[in-house]
């Protein structure tokens, strides 16, 4: 079921009006009744997939419990290396069997070796890279004793499953989501409310930012052989627009919705293109996957308390650990590898602290430094983002070739005029009311606050007729993260 459908508009309300019908009930069943909800939300894309859903849920309480009851060190290692071989087992055969086996295959005939490897010919079950990080999170919380394993289950797979983030995110952590499952929820009238403006912001990234930019993007990308290297460039921009528009929407949608029923999901997107450097950047962008892996890969490692050459080699291995978990393809790889070349100056000259702050905060328009300084940490992002979209790396170091040519210098060809100048008209709407509502969690948390009711509920159903009226053009686009 996806957030920008029909079902899900159905779905919502019903869920939402019987939730707090139960709020007078025991907390049990309003929880019980949430996560029926949820996998009935999940079932609706693939039913038999739910019960490896279950399975891993049921693995990691189990295995949490018998962690928190074990009388040495020697069983809790045994029952902590279950849970992360059995998870990260499933990972490997759903997700990266068919691209290791491939790739040792070429290497073997490479050295005169030939055989036919068997390849699965499974689909890859949507959100299994996000509720296995639900589970791992919480599996090594408990075996490094930062909290203690939660004997009731509903409660628990709740945590994993909550519907809102069970496909896409963000990665929640026990320690922030199961106390507000665990607590009866009061319903806010505010926070509803708020939850709605955020749905609304969410649903017009995905559907007139996102969609739209898709049109371009994969046109130009699907037949780069046949453009010009300044249509490539503005290929390559309408795709980091895109996947910004396509992610931290889904992100809004969800954070929107958690609210609706009195949870707060954690940030997501924090306006990443208004980075200065590639570190701020990383702090502003898929903010609950960088956390992840700088408290469980980064830190592990040594972090930050070693020698240069030590950070470098931690800060690579969670850069392209980050890249090959988005998926089974070396263009990932690639992706997360040039991410790591563009921040080592910070990590080396130690500057990746500097950007902590909002920039340009409490004024209109920033310094020519910070102006200067964001449009080189986005064009290095959109330039690692030809490599995250491109099919292989073929042909991603053929549009690279193709934009440091002659062809540059040649105007931008599209075939749908009309529909570039709409495109660039929202864009830059959108743009605008992102950078001067920059300082809120999302921008109509803010944006109307103070106008008059009736202006404001203008604005809103101007926003709603945008949407309906971009949504009749095309289908329901799946958002881009279900397949990671």
């Amino acid at each position: 079921m996806l957030f920008n459908s029909i079902g899900f508009a159905i779905f919502l309300p019903i869920v939402w009006a019987l939730y707090w019908i139960l709020n007078n009930k025991k907390l049990i069943y309003q929880n019980s009744f949430l996560l029926i909800a949820s996998y009935y939300f999940y079932s609706c894309w693939d039913w038999r997939f739910l019960f490896l859903l279950i399975f891993s849920t049921l693995l990691d309480f189990y295995t949490g419990l018998k962690m928190e009851n074990a009388q040495n060190n020697r069983t809790r290692k045994f029952w902590f290396w279950t849970s992360i071989i059995v998870n990260l087992g499933f990972l490997g055969i759903f997700k990266y069997y068919n691209f290791f086996i491939s790739n040792f295959a070429e290497a073997a005939s490479n050295l005169g070796i030939h055989f036919h490897p068997i390849v699965l010919q499974v689909i890859l079950p949507v959100g299994i890279s996000f509720y296995t990080f639900h589970g791992l999170s919480y599996v090594i919380d408990i075996y490094n004793k930062k909290i203690h394993a939660e004997k009731n289950f509903i409660d628990y797979a709740l945590f994993v499953s909550f519907f809102p983030l069970l496909v896409a995110g963000p990665i929640e952590r026990a320690t922030h989501l199961l106390p507000q499952i665990k607590t009866k929820r009061v319903f806010d009238y505010s926070k509803a409310i708020d939850g709605l403006r955020q749905i609304l912001w969410g649903l017009f990234k995905k559907i007139v930012i996102a969609d739209k930019c898709a049109v371009f993007a994969n046109e130009i990308f699907n037949n780069s052989d046949s453009y010009s290297g300044s249509t490539l460039v503005v290929g390559a921009i309408f795709f980091a627009f895109q996947i910004y528009g396509d992610f931290s929407g889904y992100s809004d949608i969800a954070l929107g919705t958690a609210r609706l029923f009195g949870i707060e999901l954690l940030k997501n997107f924090s306006y990443p293109y208004f980075s200065r450097d590639i570190a701020e950047f990383w702090r502003r962008w898929h903010i609950s996957l960088s956390t992840w892996f700088r408290d469980y890969l980064y830190i592990p490692l040594g972090g930050s308390r070693g020698g240069t050459w030590l950070k470098i080699r931690n800060t690579f291995i969670i850069f392209v650990v980050s890249g090959f978990w988005h998926g089974a393809n070396w263009t990932f790889i690639v992706w997360g590898a040039l991410n790591a070349i563009f921040i080592m100056p910070s990590i080396i000259f130690k500057t990746h602290r500097d950007n902590i702050t909002i920039v340009a905060e409490g004024r209109i328009l920033p310094t020519l430094k910070d102006f200067f300084a964001i449009v080189v940490t986005f064009s290095l992002s959109t330039f690692a983002w030809i490599f995250f979209r491109s099919e292989n790396i073929h042909q991603a170091m053929q549009i690279v070739m193709d934009i440091f040519s002659k062809s540059l210098f040649k105007m931008p060809h599209f075939s749908k005029i009309a529909l570039v100048k709409s495109t660039l008209f929202y864009l830059f709407f959108f743009v605008i009311i992102e950078w001067t509502q920059r300082i809120h969690l999302f921008p109509l948390q803010g944006l109307g606050m103070k106008w008059p009711r009736a202006l404001r509920w203008a604005f809103y159903i101007l926003l709603i007729l945008i949407i309906y009226y971009n949504s009749l053009s095309d289908d329901n686009r799946q958002f881009i993260y279900f397949q990671f």
